[in-house]
């Protein structure tokens, strides 16, 4: 399994405090240029950030799901633990994501004709494995690092 999917793996259960702010989602932020200081701001770029960073890769260092699109190699098939990026097909905020841009950014797991399922940060306000309607959200792009550590 690659070593940035077991990171994230390990993740899930964070999730935001009401009334509050989660320190773990604030450090995910710390690893973007927007360094928010709330975990309600919109955080899945920073934790797939984080998580890069922790597995000893570069991120892309925007708190912007889209800049995933432009980092790494695309890949045309997706492989378990890749990077992928989505966007909500109608206009407007998502709920599910947090998302005003439409765009959200998480890990690949699996998908079927419907679904693609994704661990990702700011799902339904945490960490989680998701399944995000195909009806609803096309897929924009799978990425890998332009060089994946042997054995990963």
């Amino acid at each position: 399994m690659k070593k940035w999917l077991e990171i994230a793996l390990k993740e899930i259960g964070v999730k935001e405090i009401r009334g509050g702010e989660n320190a773990r989602i604030i450090e995910y932020h710390a690893s973007t240029t927007l360094k928010a200081r709330e975990d309600e701001i919109p955080w899945c770029s920073s934790f797939v950030n984080w998580v890069m960073t922790q597995a000893g890769y570069k991120g892309t260092n925007s708190a912007a799901a889209k800049s995933w699109l432009s980092w790494g190699k695309e890949i045309p098939k997706p492989e378990k633990g890749c990077i992928c990026v989505i966007k909500k097909k109608s206009a407007g905020s998502d709920a599910a994501t947090g998302s005003a841009s439409g765009y959200h950014v998480g890990f690949f797991v699996s998908e079927d004709a419907n679904y693609v399922y994704l661990i990702g940060g700011n799902q339904s306000d945490q960490v989680k494995i998701s399944g995000f309607n195909l009806r609803a959200y096309d897929i924009c792009g799978y990425r890998m690092p332009e060089e994946v550590i042997k054995g990963e």
